[in-house]
């Protein structure tokens, strides 16, 4: 079974190079994800194919019609139940776990927002969740879409070529990843780490998973506060002196 993602957009150009390269192409390919842009304009009412229009109350910027929005999302959902989720900086962080959630389902529908925002009447009868990529402000959408196609679809089976990345992953494992290594053994005068020549691979995990756990403790002692560890980690971890 593929997923079928959904982006409704008024500038489907945005979109078209980055699902045309790499492994999103390649899960296109080989039938893993299905992705129809759809142009919100193709849906307007007037002659001049307007989607947005000035807020009542006055205020600053434009605000995206109900109308155009709502006949293009009832298009892409048909009779099927997909999920439609809004790009606004005022939903759920998005994160692996959420990846991780959309990964499971069949049909996600992405909607990309302008100008000031959209009409709460749309997103009261039509949106089921917003989503934000982080605390910043974006021209659009369609980028944030786009980080949401690529994050759900590498964790899809069988669109990477090597099935244990998405284990060994940033985040799925509740920490950063440790320090990676390839040839030459020797570069500008600094060397790999001679545990990672040794060939015990039991002594490699070990010194990764600590590498890790090190890391995390640095850059991202939020996630290092989450952690948990059984006894003999912890006192693996005192010998090391990470904790």
């Amino acid at each position: 079974m593929s997923l079928r993602f959904d982006v409704l957009t008024i500038f489907p150009d945005l979109l078209s190079s980055p699902l045309d390269e790499g492994i999103i192409r390649r899960a296109r390919q080989d039938e893993k994800i299905e992705v129809a842009i759809t142009n919100i304009r193709d849906f307007a009412t007037d002659k001049h194919a307007m989607t947005d229009d000035r807020p009542f109350g006055g205020g600053e910027g434009m605000v995206m019609k109900p109308e155009p929005l709502t006949a293009a999302t009832n298009q892409v959902k048909g009779a099927g139940n997909g999920k439609v989720v809004l790009l606004s900086p005022q939903g759920r962080r998005f994160d692996q776990q959420v990846a991780e959630e959309f990964a499971g389902l069949s049909h996600l529908i992405l909607v990309c927002g302008r100008y000031e925002g959209l009409d709460q009447r749309y997103i009261d009868q039509q949106v089921d969740e917003e989503i934000s990529i982080g605390d910043f402000i974006l021209t659009g959408g369609e980028l944030g879409a786009m980080i949401i196609i690529d994050a759900v679809t590498r964790l899809l089976p069988g669109v990477l070529g090597c099935a244990e990345s998405v284990s060994a992953d940033t985040f799925s494992r509740g920490s950063l990843k440790y320090p990676q290594y390839t040839r030459p053994r020797v570069f500008a005068g600094h060397g790999v780490p001679e545990v990672l020549l040794s060939g015990d691979h039991a002594r490699i995990e070990q010194w990764r998973w600590l590498q890790a756990v090190e890391k995390t403790k640095k850059r991202r002692p939020d996630l290092f506060a989450t952690m948990e560890f059984s006894s003999k980690e912890i006192v693996l971890l005192k010998q090391h002196g990470i904790v």
